[in-house]
C-alpha cells in the first residue's frame, strides 16, 4: 500500500480496527440506512469491511492496491466480493447498489480532480434513490506528521456540497466531528437520476 510505514502500521492494527468498529463507522454511518447492496471503494487494510461484512446482505469492495486487495480476499473474500480496480474508473455497471460509502481515504486521493471521479463514479453505480456516505480526516499536526511522505489532500468541508452536487447527488449534508474535527458525508441519487 503506497503509505510510510507508521501510517501501514497504524491502519493495519487491531487498536484501528476497533476505534472504526466503536467509534468512527458508528458516527459515519448514523440514520444512514446501506440497503441491500452496498460498495466500499478504498477498504485498505478492511477494518471498515470486517464491520460492514455483518451489517450487510452484499458487500463489494474496489481497492487500487494489488496486495492489498490479496490480503483483504484471503480475510473476507468469502463473505464480500473483493476487487482489484480504481475508484475513479470502476468495472461495475450503473445503477447497481443501494449504497456507496467510503471512509479515511478521500485524503490519500492525490488531487481534487480525482477525487471529483470519484464521486462521479459512486454516483454512477448508485441506484436511484441511493446514498453516498463516508468520512474522512482534517488536518492536524498528528496527522501531518502521520502523512510524511504519504499523499494528504484533505476535503476541504466547506467545498464539498458544492462537488457532490456537480457530481449528480442531492441533499448533500457535511457534518464535523466535535472532537476529532473530522468530517462525514452523505448525499443521494435522486429518484430521477
Amino acid at each position: 500500500m503506497p503509505m510510510n510505514r507508521a501510517h501501514r502500521k497504524l491502519c493495519s492494527s487491531d487498536q484501528w480496527a476497533r476505534t472504526v468498529k466503536d467509534r468512527l463507522l458508528p458516527w459515519a454511518l448514523k440514520d444512514v440506512e446501506l440497503g441491500d447492496e452496498v460498495l466500499e471503494i478504498g477498504p485498505g487494510y478492511g477494518a471498515n469491511l470486517r464491520v460492514l461484512v455483518d451489517q450487510v446482505p452484499s458487500l463489494t469492495a474496489v481497492e487500487i492496491d494489488a496486495d492489498t486487495v490479496r490480503l483483504l480476499e484471503r480475510e473476507w473474500g468469502d463473505r464480500a466480493r473483493i476487487l482489484h480496480a480504481d475508484g475513479t474508473d470502476l468495472p461495475l455497471p450503473d445503477a447497481t447498489y443501494s449504497s456507496v460509502v467510503c471512509f479515511t481515504m478521500l485524503h490519500h486521493v492525490p488531487t481534487d480532480a480525482l477525487q471529483n471521479r470519484i464521486f462521479a463514479e459512486a454516483f454512477r453505480v448508485l441506484r436511484p434513490g441511493g446514498v453516498f456516505a463516508g468520512s474522512d480526516s482534517q488536518p492536524s499536526l498528528r496527522f501531518r506528521l502521520l502523512h510524511i511522505r504519504d499523499t494528504m489532500n484533505t476535503v476541504p468541508p466547506a467545498t464539498l456540497p458544492a462537488r457532490l452536487r456537480a457530481a449528480g447527488f442531492t441533499e448533500p449534508v457535511v457534518e464535523r466531528h466535535p472532537e476529532s474535527g473530522g468530517l462525514r458525508f452523505r448525499a443521494r441519487k435522486p429518484v430521477g437520476g
